[in-house]
């Protein structure tokens, strides 16, 4: 522990003595001046003051808050108070100093060991905490940070440092964060001319409506040029306001980065402000909001701007004011809203062109002959029986219903709606990466280039006890190897635990297919004609529902999972952390999702068998089939149920409910009932309504949420077409859900610069490739597209459809059945049935290979290749010549950032011509004295030389 003996005066005291400067041991009131944290006084009547946004002095404005725990003592433990103390190294050198000057020691209390024994082990927590924030608080005031305790609050058992970062402090850190700042030079902004500039300005007249009423949003004629900040060019910028200079924003963040360097050093290991927030040192960190967003004399701020504008339902109608949101919450946040609001506005066409190839498959299935077909009341084909025993003979026609709505989903325009959503996707990745440019074009991020992270303190920790073991080779405690693994064993794990748990969802999958197996035979058994008559539908939608449930419920687990593996990765950097949990987080939710889809989609109907030689499942479950109308029926019932229970359950409940939960779960643990009455006489302070608000955890969830729904608008869109139409209704209420939650029930999070999305468009583009295979195999496999083109061009008498439901049918003689699998009753038609029919391509019994697979079951198969390749080929073919006709970068802000690094060099070229004229001025023309002036030219470049080296040093 560091020691610095100096000479002070002991408080109640008139002599002086010799004591050690420990920080944190102000409970006995013999800590030296300087090292303690300005108290809070008595709120003043300063309204700025009053709401908690500025220090004590009504000038220092708060940027950053820190809050930590604070146990208040007991009466038994403060008459034990100097106690704990009585052995520490304080109270030894506080002997000898007063031995040094002849006076006898303090007298030491009396102890009862039985009493002192039972906090002691909490004690001695609380006293490290202690320990750690004020050395951690000290090592922030050397850094040049202002700091200002508050433990005189209506929070109770809450205390709060408030922290200010003074201009010299936002110089230094600005210069290091190479912040772009807005120079003095300004430019015009070129705008478009001619016949572009004529519609840009139809539309803006049209569209001037849907525009928040916010300044950002407007456009700008004139823009300020931006260069990073440094110390030595303060002459580059305008400086004349510099309380606004810096906005809350850009301090928050400034002080943020203070904090990463920051390390506590006098633990066993070093740590920093992650860690001690891990450790419960401190218990939150945030920046505080602008203010209040309602309420009776509400000043004007972004904040309230923020939730009029952008967080009401009332404004749904109206575009994003993304400058706005970037300019309150940084650019990464910004970037999520930005990409959130194109791709809404991307689904509008997608569900227009949806909703017409719905309505034309309702128009057309009045005029579907094979719909026609099987609910002619002529039609007198009989069915073999869809379970052993329990079932009986049916007719065709009973699937009238089925086959007219299965028509509405698989019809021609499906196709073209496959091959059209491909081509969405491919222009919305385009029109993203434009947007995105320009984006980066008006934030001034075009040149921002992000820096390799601060290691994070798992990561420092772990290597410091690899170096700890080598060195002294000693054996790690078991906490230790939990937290510090090895990197092949962390990786094992990994693959382990993912198969793992992508068995589970299989396992869960399968065994709601073996509920699907036992409830349809148990229904059939019912007594109920309106209950045998509904099976499939009511199977069909209670299976959904289960998997609905178990998906959520997985959702969860998967997300802990995921984070459990990733922590165990020990990744060296935050953003390699992130990236690896996105990774893993969206393979197992992706499977998730997706499994039951998958398998009614490719697999379902497949692994049948045929009559009298059925596929069994444990030697008791035969495996299900396809209704006649195909399988495509029952996974839209699938898709549509899992993606509205999703959007409806786990994206809006759960987003208003849960966050308000635990804002009422807080204000319980707070005993915030207990001082109602006084909160009424007194408004809380704006660090102490923060800190009741939902902390933020970052974007993952609401791209994950987003990733998943653009898989269920793409991924099987050839089954469902109205999924476009649900996502866009379901994002215009996202968009103001977020919009509120952001602005309302998080706390303020720190702005973090970037610019692009990241990893999150990876696996947009993954998505998107992956959607037009499945899609091929969904149109070629799934449905009866394919079976319909081959009979009509190659089977069929008249080049029509007539006798295409014939065509899709075999025959079965039932005494071929095996014993103990025939109906229970034969005679439930009326008449004795001696051949049945089921839907497959086989030889009839009377040929001479009984029941193998026909010629025509090649045909379909052999096109059903040929189209997967073909449909694959030519849409990935037609993206790619989507994606090189958009160029990624528009004209006009290529232009413009040419201009700006052309006005850039020429402000540089005149200021070195200026400082070349200012020296040759105050150069004589004398050879001799111009030598003898010669240093005062090198003395110039000394305050340069100095301030990089400081730099770096720093």
């Amino acid at each position: 522990m560091e020691k610095n003996e100096r000479s002070t005066t002991i408080p109640g005291k008139e002599k002086e003595v010799d004591i050690i400067n420990i920080k944190g041991i102000e409970d006995i009131g013999y800590v030296q001046p300087d090292s303690i944290l300005l108290n809070s006084l008595a709120p003043e009547e300063n309204t700025q003051c009053q709401h908690g946004l500025y220090f004590q002095d009504g000038e220092r404005r708060v940027d950053y808050i820190l809050t930590y725990h604070i146990k208040k003592p007991s009466s038994s433990r403060s008459n034990r108070q100097s106690s704990r103390f009585t052995d520490n190294a304080f109270t030894r050198s506080l002997r000898r100093g007063t031995a040094r000057l002849g006076r006898p020691p303090p007298p030491q209390p009396r102890v009862v060991p039985e009493v002192a024994s039972q906090d002691h082990s909490m004690d001695y927590h609380e006293d490290d905490k202690r320990y750690r924030r004020e050395e951690f608080e000290g090592n922030l005031r050397d850094m040049g940070l202002e700091l200002e305790k508050d433990e005189d609050t209506k929070t109770p058992g809450v205390g709060f440092v408030k922290i200010h970062a003074p201009w010299h402090v936002l110089c230094r850190e600005a210069e290091f964060m190479k912040l772009k700042m807005p120079t003095k030079k300004v430019y015009e902004v070129k705008q478009c001319s001619g016949v572009g500039a004529k519609i840009n300005t139809l539309v803006n007249k049209a569209t001037e409506p849907l525009h928040p009423n916010v300044e950002e949003n407007r456009a700008q004629n004139v823009k300020h040029l931006s260069y990073a900040f440094s110390r030595e060019k303060q002459h580059l910028f305008d400086l004349s306001d510099r309380d606004s200079f810096f906005d809350s924003k850009t301090r928050a963040s400034i002080v943020f980065e203070v904090l990463k360097r920051t390390k506590c050093t006098k633990a066993k290991y070093s740590m920093g402000i992650t860690s001690l927030l891990g450790s419960g040192v401190y218990t939150a960190a945030y920046p505080l909001h602008d203010g209040d967003v309602d309420g009776e004399n509400v000043e004007p701020n972004d904040r309230k701007l923020l939730y009029e504008e952008w967080a009401s339902y009332s404004v749904f109608y109206k575009y994003q004011p993304i400058g706005l949101v970037r300019k309150y919450f940084g650019e990464k946040i910004g970037l999520y809203f930005a990409w959130l609001g194109l791709y809404t506005q991307m689904l509008i066409p997608a569900s227009l062109v949806g909703v017409i190839v719905f309505l034309y498959g309702c128009a057309t299935v009045d005029n579907n002959i094979p719909s026609m077909e099987i609910c002619h009341p002529r039609n007198n084909i009989t069915m073999c029986p869809l379970c052993d025993r329990a079932c009986n003979y049916w007719k065709l026609k009973e699937a009238c219903g089925t086959a007219r709505a299965s028509h509405l989903f698989d019809n021609p325009a499906t196709v073209f709606f496959s091959i059209f959503m491909a081509l969405w996707a491919a222009m919305f990745m385009e029109h993203w990466k434009r947007r995105q440019m320009r984006l980066n074009y008006e934030w001034d991020l075009t040149g921002f280039e992000e820096e390799e992270d601060h290691p994070r303190a798992e990561y420092e920790l772990c290597v410091m006890q690899k170096s700890l073991k080598k060195e002294h080779k000693t054996q790690k405690t078991e906490k230790e190897k939990l937290t510090c693994r090895d990197r092949l064993p962390a990786y094992m794990t990994n693959i382990v635990m993912m198969l793992l748990m992508i068995g589970v969802t299989f396992a869960i999958v399968f065994g709601v297919i073996l509920y699907r197996i036992s409830i349809t035979a148990a229904l059939h058994m019912s007594n109920n004609p309106t209950t045998r008559s509904n099976v499939r539908l009511m199977v069909k939608t209670t299976a959904a529902i289960i998997n609905l449930v178990v998906i959520l419920i997985l959702d969860e687990v998967y997300g802990a999972v995921a984070r459990w593996l990733t922590v165990l990765e020990v990744p060296k950097t935050d953003k390699s952390f992130e990236e690896r949990l996105i990774f893993k987080t969206f393979i197992l939710k992706f499977v998730n999702a997706f499994t039951p889809i998958i398998y009614i989609a490719f697999f379902r109907g497949r692994l049948v068998g045929r009559p009298g030689s059925y596929l069994y499942v444990f030697e008791s479950y035969r495996m299900e089939e396809c209704a006649h109308g195909g399988c495509l029926m029952e996974l839209c019932i699938q898709l549509s149920i899992t993606m509205l229970g999703k959007q409806l359950i786990q994206n809006n409940l759960f987003e208003i409910g849960i966050p308000k939960l635990k804002k009422l779960i807080r204000y319980i643990k707070s005993k915030r009932r207990t001082f109602q009455e006084e909160e009424r006489e007194k408004k809380l302070q704006r660090y102490e309504t923060d800190h009741f608000l939902e902390p933020f955890a970052g974007l993952t969830p609401e791209y994950m949420e987003m990733i998943i729904q653009f898989g269920f608008v793409t991924l099987f869109v050839a089954s469902f077409p109205l999924a476009p139409l649900f996502a866009l209704l379901n994002n215009i209420i996202e968009i103001r859900l977020d919009a509120k939650k952001f602005v309302a029930e998080l706390r303020r999070p720190v702005a973090a610069r970037a610019k692009d999305i990241g990893i999150w468009y990876n696996l947009l583009r993954g998505v998107a490739k992956v959607a037009v295979i499945i899609n091929a195999f969904v149109i070629s496999f799934t449905s009866d597209f394919i079976p319909r083109l081959v009979y009509q061009y190659m089977y069929s008498p008249d080049g029509s459809m007539h006798g295409f439901v014939n065509h899709t049918m075999s025959y079965f003689n039932v005494s071929d059945f095996q014993d103990g699998k025939e109906p229970m009753d034969p005679h439930h038609l009326g008449y004795q049935v001696e051949m049945c029919r089921y839907k497959d391509y086989r030889e009839p019994p009377w040929s001479n290979t009984p029941y193998v697979v026909s010629k025509e079951f090649w045909a379909v198969l052999a096109a059903r290749l040929a189209f997967v390749i073909v449909f694959q080929n030519v849409v990935m073919l037609m993206s790619d010549i989507v994606d090189w006709l958009i160029p990624d970068i528009p004209k006009d802000i290529s232009l413009q950032i040419h201009k700006e690094k052309i006005l850039m060099v020429e402000l540089f070229m005149k200021e070195e011509q200026g400082k070349m004229q200012f020296i040759d001025s105050m150069t004589p023309c004398d050879g001799k004295e111009r030598n003898n002036h010669a240093p005062v030219a090198r003395s110039r470049s000394i305050p340069h030389t100095y301030s990089h080296t400081h730099a770096n040093n720093f």
